[in-house]
């Protein structure tokens, strides 16, 4: 239990803990390998959190969530999907990432197989092998921009199969599936009677193109989970509050999963989040133009380098750039980087096969560290040659 829950690809956090004690002893380094904003998470949203804690909410709340909170989610994904969704369709979670486990947990167990495409989030594979599932990845093609392959899926699934999980906008690429790509997906589903788990955190920071929810086709709203939070879009990583959208049955579940884990979650965080999703799109978007603005600065600052391609993203917050070509040592490319330069970014291996020799740099870093950071690793390249 204890070897699952470690996973493969942990190792990919390796330069960023060492950047965090280099930066920590006062060391010149750039971090381009965390997608936590810089921004401050707004005013009226701490203001929210303060004055419930000062009113005096500090007590246990609603296992399944607060009705005010779980009514925002709803109504927001039911705009989002163009289906109506209530309040028993949602709980709250301690952001995706714990939305995400308790997935594995209510719907896997010892002998299943859940699906996932590579390159996916360097925590998945723990998360959904928790449970003793076993996971199979597919991996994607790079030349192809790694978009969904559902020929790919059709020819994995086999009896065990039980759940297939989806993360778009995804994290690394940045890659915003076409509804022809989830549609794909979503007729295996309902042809094999699977469920589809739906990571959809980057939702809300589309640049180009539509992000369309799984939940949203015909005959999948009654097999999709969906998991997201308001970490990414309303700079809230340290609150940890996310949600789960599911059937009211499966949300039952989670409700008992609940009382066996964090009995809940703190009622000011719950004040919080009402706030965000109540008034602050503005915010949102004025972030998503920031966002979108660095995205070109990167691409920008790494353009025309002799022997690197770079994945521009359609959404999120990090820029993808194929090193393969590049020679590095054992330890890799990103390792490299940070020892000759001081900028930590990530090596996208830890992301699965498919994106081996891959780098992903977050461009949550201001304008300044972005674009010093691209014309370090520019420098770097330069001068291995």
């Amino acid at each position: 239990m204890t070897e699952r829950l470690a996973g493969d690809g942990s190792d990919g956090w390796g330069t960023l803990f060492e950047a965090w004690q280099a930066r920590n002893r006062g060391e010149d380094v750039i971090i381009l390998a965390i997608g936590d904003p810089d921004f401050g998470t707004p005013e009226p949203i701490v203001d929210a959190a303060v004055d419930a804690l000062r009113a005096g909410d500090t007590h246990y709340a609603e296992i399944v969530g607060r009705p005010k909170l779980r009514e925002l989610v709803a109504a927001r994904f039911s705009a989002q999907t163009g289906r109506a969704w209530g309040p028993e369709h949602v709980m709250p979670f301690a952001g995706t990432q714990n939305a995400l486990f308790a997935a594995s947990l209510c719907l896997l167990e010892a002998g299943d197989e859940v699906i996932a495409f590579d390159p996916m989030y360097l925590t998945y594979d723990a998360t959904l092998r928790a449970g003793g599932a076993d996971l199979t990845r597919l991996a994607l093609d790079a030349d192809d921009g790694f978009r969904i392959d559902a020929d790919l899926l059709a020819g994995a699934i086999n009896p065990a199969t039980q759940a297939v999980v989806l993360n778009t906008p995804n994290n690394p690429t940045g890659a915003v599936a076409s509804v022809e790509e989830l549609e794909g997906v979503a007729e295996l589903a309902r042809r094999h009677d699977l469920w589809v788990i739906a990571d959809e955190v980057y939702s809300e920071l589309v640049f180009e193109g539509t992000h369309t929810s799984m939940a949203a086709l015909d005959g999948m709203a009654e097999r999709t989970v969906t998991v997201s939070s308001l970490s990414k879009s309303h700079a809230m990583t340290g609150w940890r509050i996310g949600w789960a959208v599911a059937p009211p049955r499966l949300i039952g579940h989670f409700n008992d999963l609940g009382m066996a884990m964090a009995y809940g979650l703190p009622g000011f965080i719950q004040a919080a989040a009402a706030e965000a999703l109540a008034t602050q799109d503005t915010a949102v978007d004025e972030m998503r133009a920031i966002y979108r603005r660095r995205r070109d600065l990167a691409a920008e600052a790494l353009a025309g380098i002799d022997g690197i391609d770079v994945l521009v993203p359609q959404a999120g917050m990090y820029l993808m750039v194929d090193v393969r070509s590049l020679p590095a040592s054992d330890d890799g490319f990103a390792w490299d980087l940070f020892r000759s330069t001081g900028v930590s970014v990530v090596d996208a291996g830890g992301f699965g096969p498919a994106s081996d020799g891959w780098l992903r740099l977050s461009f949550t870093e201001s304008d300044e560290n972005l674009v010093e950071g691209c014309r370090r690793l520019r420098d770097y390249i330069a001068s291995l040659r």
